[in-house]
């Protein structure tokens, strides 16, 4: 059974003729363990199907299910890291950490436990008592990210959480995702704009089409794990890889796509 399975997704906003469609007919499995990213042009809906999975945004038509189960609204068992960091700027590392089991109602001293736990598991061993305006952007990404395993979820969603560092901090966060993803291997599911980023994080890729999103190919990634940046983008078939994905998102669009 898969961890995760969307039946028919779909998702339109408004109504009459001002109505968008921005999702038709996306269905998708995802595997235990599964890293998946989400890739196509902006405005195709890989955000709006990522809201959806966590529960924030309900579909027009289709059905979301964990573990064979369907659900609705927002749960515990997804956690979500943004772009955006969304961090309380009043709690310390720690605190903001500690924020998701405050609201699950976890004791102040198991809170603090975990808490410790991904400070360390992400590198930020001499951090926790620091503010968010005290932190570089991939220091706030990495509290983001400890802060969505922390309530230890079964999916792990990330909405191009590297979206706002510069190419050195993103290319280092990759290669720091993969090794924090390693010791847990949560079932991810990925969106980003970054065609190398997707090929170098993930078991496959999704290929949305322009908007309306739908799926115009799902793609295995061949490589082996553990990867090193570098090295592997340097190898003929990654090569391959991004330009079979460029022809995909250029097949659908008169104008090139906005991707990086």
């Amino acid at each position: 059974m898969a961890r995760l399975e969307l039946q028919n997704i779909s998702k339109v906003y408004g109504t009459g003729e001002s109505a968008v469609t921005a999702l038709d007919d996306v269905s998708l499995t995802v595997d235990d363990s599964e890293f998946v990213s989400v890739l196509g042009p902006s405005g195709c809906g890989k955000s709006t199907l990522l809201r959806i999975i966590d529960g924030l945004l309900e579909p027009t038509s289709g059905t979301v299910a964990i573990d064979g189960t369907e659900v609705s609204g927002s749960g515990q068992d997804r956690g979500m890291v943004f772009q955006s960091f969304n961090l309380f700027p009043w709690r310390t590392v720690r605190k903001n950490i500690e924020f998701g089991l405050e609201v699950a109602g976890v004791s102040k001293k198991e809170r603090k436990q975990e808490a410790q736990k991904y400070i360390d598991l992400v590198g930020l061993q001499d951090f926790g008592d620091s503010y968010p305006k005290e932190l570089s952007g991939g220091m706030q990404q990495r509290v983001g990210l400890a802060r969505a395993l922390a309530i230890d979820p079964e999916i792990l969603l990330m909405d191009e959480p590297f979206g706002a560092l510069d190419a050195q901090t993103r290319e280092l966060m990759q290669t720091e995702l993969l090794k924090i993803w390693s010791e847990n291997q949560k079932t991810s599911v990925f969106v980003t704009h970054d065609i190398e980023e997707a090929i170098f994080l993930s078991d496959r890729v999704v290929v949305l089409t322009d908007r309306p999103g739908r799926i115009h190919e799902i793609i295995d990634v061949p490589f082996d794990r553990p990867r090193f940046g570098r090295d592997l983008k340097a190898e003929p078939k990654f090569g391959e890889l991004r330009e079979h994905i460029w022809d995909l998102l250029f097949e659908d669009t008169e104008q090139p796509a906005t991707v990086q």
